[in-house]
């Protein structure tokens, strides 16, 4: 195409073949959408990563911010009192220490889920007076919210640099 520019494009990366089971094709699902989570933010420039890239304030670090709260209020079952504050990342955290911080919440949330054997059964998380949701039900709703973040995520990166693919 006469006068086009090519973008950087990342390796588009399939989704991944897993067996059989219903826990491994959840479990293989979710993992890939956090990997393709994590990936939309690293790399990205300061300050556009904190930029708003749409009329709601929306921005790249705070997505992936958004996503390390929401992993360990669902599986850890740690209190957010303000969800909307978890769509920033502090000032003085940079695009390294929130993508640490995500990739370390999906740790201890995998961690809590290698224990979980019985998809029907409720998640074992401490959260006093509060019913904790079956497993079943924790990882499609984490399938959910990570995939429309990093579809969100696709969009704040291409805006910021170009940058597409999963």
């Amino acid at each position: 195409m006469p006068g086009s520019t090519r973008r950087p494009r990342r390796r588009d990366t399939p989704p991944p073949r897993t067996g059989g089971g219903e826990a491994e094709v959840l479990r293989g699902f979710l993992d890939y959408l956090r990997t393709s989570a994590a990936a939309k933010v690293e790399g990205a420039p300061e300050p556009q990563v904190r930029t708003a890239g749409v009329p709601s304030g929306t921005n790249l670090l705070g997505l992936l911010n958004h996503l390390a709260f929401v992993e360990r209020s669902l599986f850890l079952g740690e209190e957010v009192a303000d969800w909307q504050a978890t769509f920033q990342a502090a000032p003085a955290d940079g695009v390294a220490d929130v993508v640490a911080r995500y990739r370390e919440a999906v740790e201890h949330a995998n961690e809590v889920l290698n224990g979980c054997t019985d998809l029907s059964a409720p998640l074992p998380r401490p959260r006093p007076g509060r019913p904790a949701p079956s497993v079943r039900w924790a990882l499609t709703h984490m399938i959910e919210e990570t995939a429309r973040h990093a579809g969100h995520a696709d969009i704040l990166r291409e805006q910021i640099d170009g940058t597409t693919g999963r």
